[in-house]
């Protein structure tokens, strides 16, 4: 059966710089991280396909991303970064190789938290809808107004919400971000990531208890059918192993029918990105 990682990264610090890496914190993930360091714990995942996201606001990122998933089975989509504010980003994005997928800014890092309110980012997500693409929101709890503001605005556009908006899980805080979850999952044109809770969480201390309320919320506002399985690696690797954040998805969705994983572990991603329905044979 098709399994479908719906977000996850690469970088290779020999090609550009990722100063976000430069916290002491961030140590354990400071080298590169290539497909060939995924593809054994995704196959042992039982991943069979996955979505590349980008992590800099670098269009010569995007292109390299789009170069590796044309020559990789695994990869079967891209979410790569364009600058939303620019006059030409119609443009740019029509100049992309195929295998973009969808877009995505680091809303997160804006000290604006009504960016996605500007009229300039909306025009660039407009040349998104145009584009046939999705756009994934990476937003802090504070930022989920403006999101909320955006999607209400742009129904014909498809939104997928990464890392549940980042929820302080850590703390044990649900207000005001459930209340946001629900109006922000009201809208049925915006979907749901379950991954980077384990970051969000106490990196060293953090049991599966501790994720759950926050995935019964995203589950019962969004619907198994608006949700999808992403691991979030290398970042993961932060507080957990490929497969303890893949074993943690399972049994947090165990409640669920079969029908109802097999949307959060493929069905979902599908549709959401338009990725082809088939499994590929993938060979490591």
């Amino acid at each position: 059966m098709d399994r479908i990682d719906a977000h996850h990264h690469v970088w290779d610090l020999s090609v550009r710089p990722h100063t976000w890496l430069d916290p002491e914190p961030m140590a354990p993930v400071r080298r590169t991280f290539t497909l060939d360091d995924l593809a054994a714990p995704a196959a042992a995942a039982g991943v069979t396909r996955t979505v590349l996201v980008q992590v800099l606001s670098d269009l010569d990122e995007t292109r390299e991303f789009l170069d590796l998933a044309a020559r990789s089975d695994l990869v079967a989509g891209v979410v790569g970064w364009i600058d939303l504010t620019a006059a030409d980003a119609a443009d740019t994005l029509a100049a992309l190789p195929a295998g973009l997928v969808g877009v995505r800014h680091g809303v997160q890092s804006e000290p604006d938290p009504a960016w996605l309110n500007r009229p300039d980012v909306r025009r660039g997500l407009a040349a998104v809808e145009a584009a046939g693409l999705a756009y994934d929101l990476l937003t802090l709890p504070h930022q989920l107004p403006a999101a909320i503001d955006t999607v209400r605005a742009m129904p014909g556009l498809t939104f997928v919400l990464d890392h549940l908006s980042k929820p302080p899980i850590a703390a044990g805080e649900l207000e005001p971000w459930r209340t946001r979850i629900k109006e922000l999952a009201a809208h049925p044109n915006v979907f749901c990531k379950l991954s980077g809770m384990v970051t969000e969480a106490d990196w060293a201390a953090w049991r599966v208890s501790d994720l759950r309320p926050y995935v019964e919320v995203v589950l019962e506002a969004f619907g198994p059918d608006r949700v999808m399985f992403g691991s979030d690696w290398p970042v993961c690797l932060l507080a957990a192993e490929y497969a303890q954040v893949a074993q943690v998805a399972d049994e947090l969705c165990a409640g669920l029918s079969k029908g109802e994983r097999d949307e959060v572990f493929a069905g979902t991603a599908r549709r959401a990105y338009g990725l082809h329905q088939e499994t590929r044979k993938v060979v490591w």
